[in-house]
């Protein structure tokens, strides 16, 4: 055998052993992670914590459904329909924490806050003027009621 015929059989052995190491690898990978999953799901492993600057879930298609992140300065939760509207927001800011319900147009049509003052609650039309809105401050609750032009039509106190 000469020298270049001995030098090719050890090139086929060596690509033979990284192609086996590589499968080694791969294989010993999917176990740990098998194992892993299994031990989460199993609750045999606790995770006191999880750190992420983002969550998100999606559907069996990969569409994303729902989000958890920080939005401006405080946590965020975003719900989405199967078309990836925003149909629902809730929020916790430095002023204050909020929720708001989305139509399917995406246009805001209820939402809850607690401002400095009290809480609110507002309820909005199609085109998004406020129709309805109840509120508790310092001096005491209060509900009005617009027409569709958003001008008030009933008040109480």
């Amino acid at each position: 055998m000469t020298t270049e015929e001995r030098l090719a059989k050890v090139e086929r052995e060596l690509d033979a052993t990284k192609r086996r190491s590589r499968w080694l690898l791969a294989a010993l990978a999917v176990a740990f992670g098998v194992w892993v999953l299994a031990g989460i799901l199993g609750g045999r492993i606790a995770v006191n914590e999880v750190r992420a600057r983002r969550l998100v879930l999606v559907d069996d298609e990969g569409q994303e459904r729902a989000a958890l992140d920080v939005i401006g300065n405080g946590p965020g939760l975003t719900l989405l329909d199967a078309a990836g509207n925003c149909r629902a927001m809730l929020a916790v800011t430095a002023e204050e924490p909020w929720l708001t319900l989305f139509d399917a147009a995406q246009k805001p049509r209820a939402a809850l806050e607690m401002t400095p003052n009290g809480p609110r609650l507002t309820l909005a039309d199609e085109t998004g003027k406020t129709r309805a809105l109840l509120a508790v401050a310092a001096h005491g609750p209060g509900l009005y009621l617009n027409d569709a032009a958003g001008e008030a039509i009933w008040s109480a106190p």
